[in-house]
């Protein structure tokens, strides 16, 4: 077993565990500053202080990724100490999906479902673009596998294109795909 795929197997037993204890309250709204907050790493480039959460909101560009994980009851998941890796689709992602599938599945009663769908877009542990690049697939914290594919500096994630990469939080790390992967 490679380093990488040690790593995952210890994280997301971790992260499992962490979401298993997620309260069945909704958290209150996270708040952010319209833009995240960062600090110099070593290297001297800049790293963020601000938590997947504050750094999702901040973008402007997850509205809806936003608010389901705040109907799943998945902000104080992701607000943690991670690290996780989100494959976070942006609001024209959510878009795409047919039309009443997200009011649907923000309805308390698809509350499961919702959290499930949520998590099969977090990886445990931190995997950048470079890591991903190295890997056919990834346990997410749903359970579900994830299929990575690479061509040249094009990464995707069970079809769905990475249009953004590695958006550093303090808890791990953001890859911004263009379409809403959904578990089996």
């Amino acid at each position: 077993m490679n380093r990488f795929a040690f790593a995952f197997a210890v994280l997301t037993a971790s992260a499992l565990a962490a979401c298993g204890g997620a309260p069945a309250t909704t958290p209150a709204t996270p708040e952010a500053s319209e833009t995240p907050s960062t600090e110099p790493a070593a290297d001297g480039t800049s790293k963020s202080t601000s938590d997947i959460v504050d750094t999702a909101v901040a973008a402007g560009s997850f509205n809806t990724l936003v608010a389901a994980v705040k109907a799943a009851g998945l902000v104080d998941t992701l607000k943690g100490p991670g690290p996780f890796t989100v494959f976070a689709p942006s609001d024209e992602a959510f878009a795409k999906l047919p039309k009443g599938a997200v009011d649907d599945l923000l309805k308390p009663e698809n509350k499961e479902k919702l959290k499930a769908v949520l998590t099969y877009h977090v990886v445990s542990g931190k995997v950048t673009a470079a890591d991903a690049k190295g890997v056919k697939s990834a346990k997410t914290v749903q359970g579900g596998e994830l299929a990575i594919g690479a061509d040249g500096d094009t990464v995707t994630v069970n079809g769905a294109k990475v249009v953004k990469a590695d958006i550093e939080c303090s808890n791990g790390v953001i890859h911004v795909i263009d379409t809403v992967v959904m578990p089996k």
